[in-house]
């Protein structure tokens, strides 16, 4: 695929220690300081990307990003028997043990609520248990604030340290100064402390859920292939060796029930392979000698022997789940608020808290226990990370949601725009039709039919049109003319030069328009710009096409046909499908005008597949393309249709429509609680205890709602 070009400009390091959005916000802060572009830092993913540069160091940067309290983790190992071994530090005490840890001290300090039993009520005893769980804390929160303070992006971490200390120094100077149980509130600092680790390690685990998609495709790569070498004898011995190791023109081994490791090209044999979980496509696809095969799927039936031509990140399937990461960081501009929000919610809940405090103690006249409290309540309820969690969660789960069912969109921007698209245009040849064409009729106008079709055959073989593609086909075992160059005439044909000079020409009418007027032909052939022949074809409009554009009109959505066909061809297939207007005999040129034209009147995605089309592609808001598309057209689109079958393409809308709508429902959710919610605690209607809890499962609620995506009828 084409986009490894851009791939390959972009460093990518894993990261531990993010918690949150603003975590992320707080390194995109800092590499952007040190001049660096196309930054992109995924907390979900653990993973921060950004453009090479010749001026800043990698050791600086690695260094840079474990002085703000994050953890760059090297790459992992395979070793001589495929195993993976992972470079990133023990993790010993995990979330789970600190929220075990926490809990087991915390219990009997809510126990003293209910038993007022004098050991619990001694306030030496409630300052024993809560000191492991304040150390427990000032470890996992305050570390990970102090680092967001450095990156100039606090985090929610600074509230719960602030709200949890606060809390903790109150109660430890009451019980030196011995004033009373009214002045202890050990209980509050440390359930604060154990409510927040129980909404991170719940919260983790639901985001874990919004990356599937990429975890199911990376499970497709395989860590062992059965390397094919001849012995002394000149016999074949197959070895099993890390896929590491594997280097492109190896020959690997393929039985049934076997995973094919890597792209390459059938040298032996025949099968039957499950290619689903990459392309979408349900049906097995039967492939022989001389055919491509794609790593990572399945050989259902049938044995084979591959030889490899890509390996790495240059894979179909790695490329794929790269293309998965970038689209799922890729921000939308719905998400712009959020971020402006998040990056200055902490400091103002903070100045709000000090606010509830002085109202409270120096104008209402609430006791200084009273006035702590709401200060305490206002830090623990207050909640920034659902508002960053609002879009991301839901754009990775729409966008695992669609390349699960054979679709790649290129970034979460993207699917905000197809989402709003009004206007549909389409190419006709292999995008609304088969592609697969017949031939008709042949007439000749000087020469021999076999000179014409020698002469069609030599240069269409160079084209990847579809038309080209069928006339090859239907004309197999023709000769072929021993061209000394080709090249390609744009919107028009093909032309070539033998080494006596003469010219051969073949393609559309553009090429004899001062030759003959008869223009009802698809294909005309020319030898020293001499009219030798012309070809009448025909195509079939494709099965899913109907009722594509059906939805499409139902939903408001106007639909186009551009094509550089011939009138009457492009008038019969869209009065067929009704479609809304059609526009034929267009250039490249003249497709790049119209789709301009549109794009500014309405949204507008362009559905194409030839070269031809990669101008029109790329100035349509959206460029869409097929996946047996060149890779012109490819490389210029946003979405990709992995299969081919154009009916994906109202799923990719349906979900991008829905993704969406969640965002908006996430972002009401987080902006609505925390407008509700702080109000409450500033007044003294909420408990400390109860404002953490209602904190720790604000995220959660946001995330889950993003995972009914991943399940849940779209229309």
């Amino acid at each position: 695929m084409p986009e490894s070009a851009e791939i390959d400009k972009n460093i990518k390091l894993q990261v531990e220690g993010m918690t949150c959005t603003n975590c992320a916000l707080g390194i995109s802060r800092f590499l952007e300081k040190q001049g660096l572009e196309n930054v992109s830092v995924n907390f979900a993913t653990s993973e921060v990307r950004f453009k090479k540069s010749e001026t800043v160091k990698m050791p600086d940067i690695e260094a840079g990003i474990e002085r703000l309290g994050f953890q760059v983790v090297k790459p992992p190992t395979v070793d001589e028997h495929g195993h993976s071994h992972s470079n990133s530090p023990a993790k010993g005490f995990t979330l789970e043990r600190k929220l075990m840890f926490c809990a087991v001290f915390t219990i009997p300090l809510l126990l003293h609520m209910f038993w007022h039993h004098p050991v619990l009520m001694n306030p030496w005893v409630q300052l024993a248990l809560s000191t492991p769980v304040m150390l427990v804390g000032l470890w996992h929160f305050g570390r990970s604030a102090l680092a967001s303070l450095r990156t100039g992006v606090p985090n929610m971490d600074v509230l719960i340290t602030l709200g949890s200390s606060a809390a903790f120094g109150y109660s430890l100077a009451g019980a030196i100064m011995q004033l009373g149980p009214n002045y202890l509130f050990f209980e509050t600092a440390a359930t604060i402390i154990t409510l927040v680790l129980l909404g991170n390690l719940i919260e983790h685990r639901s985001v874990q859920q919004t990356t599937t998609a990429i975890r199911e495709l990376s499970k497709l790569q395989v860590p062992i292939a059965k390397k094919v070498r001849m012995d002394i004898s000149g016999q074949d011995q197959v070895d099993e060796v890390p896929s590491s190791n594997i280097r492109r023109g190896d020959v690997l081994q393929v039985n049934t029930g076997d995973k094919i490791p890597f792209d390459g090209k059938i040298i032996w044999g025949y099968a039957t392979i499950d290619e689903s979980l990459v392309t979408g496509e349900s049906l097995p696809v039967e492939r022989k000698k001389d055919q491509k095969v794609i790593g990572g799927t399945l050989l259902a039936n049938g044995s084979i022997k591959v030889q490899v031509e890509a390996v790495g990140e240059s894979t179909y399937l790695a490329q794929i789940i790269e293309l998965v990461k970038i689209a799922q960081q890729n921000k939308p501009d719905i998400q712009r608020l959020a971020d402006r929000v998040s990056a200055v919610f902490v400091p103002v809940v903070i100045i709000l808290a000090v606010s509830a405090f002085l109202l409270a103690y120096y104008v209402l006249g609430v006791d200084l226990t009273g006035s702590v409290l709401r200060s305490v309540a206002v830090l623990a309820i207050a909640c920034p990370c659902a508002m960053g969690l609002a879009t991301p969660t839901a754009i990775m789960v729409g966008v695992g949601r669609v390349t699960r069912a054979g679709i790649l969109i290129k970034g979460g921007k993207t699917v905000e725009q197809l989402a709003g698209v009004k206007q549909v245009v389409f190419d006709k040849t292999g995008t609304l039709t088969t592609g697969h064409f017949k031939v008709k009729q042949v007439k000749l106008f000087k020469g021999t039919e076999a000179e014409a079709v020698s002469i069609l055959v030599s240069l269409e073989q160079k084209s990847s049109h579809p038309i080209a593609k069928s006339l090859v086909k239907e004309f197999k075992g023709a000769a072929e003319i021993p061209f000394n160059r080709t090249e390609e005439i744009k919107g028009s044909g093909m032309r070539g030069f033998d080494e006596d000079g003469n010219v051969y020409e073949s393609g559309s009418f553009q090429l004899a328009r001062n030759l003959t007027t008869d223009n009802h032909f698809d294909v005309y052939i020319l030898k020293n710009h001499e009219l030798l022949a012309a070809i009448e074809l025909q195509d079939e409009i494709k099965l899913e096409a109907k009722a594509t554009i059906s939805y499409l009109q139902n939903n408001g959505i106007r639909t186009v046909l551009l094509s550089g066909d011939r009138y009457e061809k492009c008038y019969q297939v869209a009065t067929t499908l009704g479609m809304d207007a059609f526009y034929a005999e267009r250039k490249p040129e003249e497709k790049l005008e119209i789709i301009s034209q549109l794009s500014k009147e309405l949204p507008t995605a362009m559905v194409g597949d030839g070269i031809n089309d990669a101008p029109a592609l790329a100035k349509a808001t959206i460029g869409i393309s097929l996946s047996n598309a060149t890779e012109v057209a490819i490389d210029s689109s946003q979405v990709i249709l992995l299969n081919g079958n154009l009916s994906y393409l109202t799923e990719a809308i349906k979900v991008s429509k829905a993704t969406v709508i969640t965002i908006k429902q996430n972002l009401f959710w987080a902006f609505a609680y925390n407008l509700v919610a702080i109000p409450i605690a500033m007044a003294g209607l909420l408990n400390p205890m109860v404002a953490a809890l209602a904190m720790a499962f604000s995220d959660v609620v946001v995330i889950g709602n993003s995972i009914r995506l991943k399940y849940r009828k779209v229309s």
